[in-house]
């Protein structure tokens, strides 16, 4: 972490219920880059691409590519490449400290950019972004597959374009879609050029299935799969996939509003808030910032992931409004 930024306070225990798996035989890949799978169908379609760890220590979606794989889930239409993406940080991983591995020099989910990838920086995120890029940048469906530190609903971020929410909707699992602009701190995966031109098809989604280590979470991940498979034509059904839920509720869109960094060590929640809570008044303070109150800017202020320990220059929480058909 560097030196300008606060020490995150101390973390609470937490209950992994969740083995990681053993992708030793998955490692060597067969495209010529350690960790990526990747089988072409009888039939043209979209390059569908899965990613898991792209932080080390969100093992369900390691979970969910290995049993898959295992499963030999293969398209019928186009490509599909499953990618283990930081196997650097996954070997690290220790369930007795199970926040220690989400990567090793910096967070692989902040290095987008075209500035850091050709730039001159080095480190193990950055070259291991560098070895996958080509991957990425022919993928013309991507799912990025993620977890949650503090309780909160399932969601789908589907960043700022149109094409990004109309994927999110079609999927259906989790029935949370959100759009956002990412964080302050860098250029997320699925905000890399390819995918956020409005223009052109290549659209990339993240799912935030659940806590990193309970057992539901993988169910999630499994159902979001499943849901991208079959609206892509890639893989109708197979027996490794769930079957499409039964009719819910409808699925909800919301936009962030505003993107709450914490600017000083000492950010504190008025409350311990769950992601998905929905705060009814505008005006209400939910979080202090040093001194400063942080107020909710709307009614119906829906919280996105608050991070109940947060560190200065890392995004507390993010505010966004419900949109209405």
């Amino acid at each position: 972490m560097s030196g300008h930024m606060d020490a995150a306070p101390a973390l609470p225990q937490f209950d992994v219920q969740l083995r990681p798996p053993d992708i030793g035989r998955w490692q060597p890949g067969n495209t010529g880059i350690p960790g990526f799978m990747s089988f072409a169908g009888p039939a043209p379609g979209p390059h569908v691409l899965l990613l898991a760890l792209t932080h080390g220590n969100e093992i369900a979606g390691a979970i969910v590519l290995d049993r898959l794989l295992t499963a030999e889930v293969r398209p019928l239409r186009g490509k599909l490449t499953f990618g283990f993406v930081n196997l650097a940080a996954f070997a690290r991983f220790d369930p007795d400290q199970p926040t220690l591995s989400r990567f090793v020099d910096e967070d692989l989910n902040r290095v987008w950019d075209a500035a850091e990838l050709d730039g001159p920086r080095h480190s193990i995120e950055l070259e291991r972004a560098r070895e996958i890029r080509t991957v990425v940048e022919s993928a013309d469906l991507l799912l990025d597959l993620h977890s949650m530190l503090w309780p909160s609903d399932p969601l789908i971020l589907s960043g700022p374009t149109a094409k990004g929410g109309a994927l999110a909707r079609a999927i259906g699992v989790p029935d949370l879609v959100v759009a956002d602009l990412g964080h302050a701190a860098g250029r997320r995966l699925i905000d890399h050029a390819r995918f956020t031109d409005p223009a052109t098809p290549p659209v990339a989604i993240l799912v935030e299935a659940g806590q990193h280590w309970a057992r539901a979470t993988v169910d999630t991940m499994l159902g979001c799969v499943a849901g991208l498979l079959r609206h892509a034509g890639t893989v109708p059904e197979h027996p490794a996939l769930p079957a499409p839920p039964a009719p819910a509720r409808p699925v909800r869109v919301a936009e962030v509003t505003m993107t709450v960094t914490a600017t000083t060590g000492a950010f504190t929640f008025v409350q311990p808030w769950r992601g998905g809570d929905v705060v009814a008044r505008r005006n209400t303070v939910i979080a202090l910032d040093g001194s400063t109150e942080v107020r909710t800017p709307h009614d119906d202020c829906l919280l996105v992931m608050p991070s109940l320990r947060t560190s200065r220059g890392h995004t507390a929480v993010r505010l966004a409004r419900f949109l209405r058909d």
